[in-house]
């Protein structure tokens, strides 16, 4: 029976990876340099430009 558990455990596991691989945004080039740009013009603070783009600051 620890088998079968384990194997349920690591297909969950891996349908969650999917689940989570399927909706992340992926950003072309030219929105990454748009928002990199935003953030050079210096309008808006770094941590507004990443919520309102609804990124992490570190990613940015």
């Amino acid at each position: 029976m620890r088998q079968k558990s384990e194997t349920s455990q690591s297909h969950g596991e891996k349908v969650v990876k999917d689940i989570r691989r399927a909706t992340r945004k992926q950003y072309s080039a030219e929105e990454k340099i748009r928002i990199v740009l935003d953030g050079l013009k210096g309008e808006d603070s770094i941590a507004e430009l990443c919520r309102r783009e609804g990124i992490a600051q570190s990613l940015y």
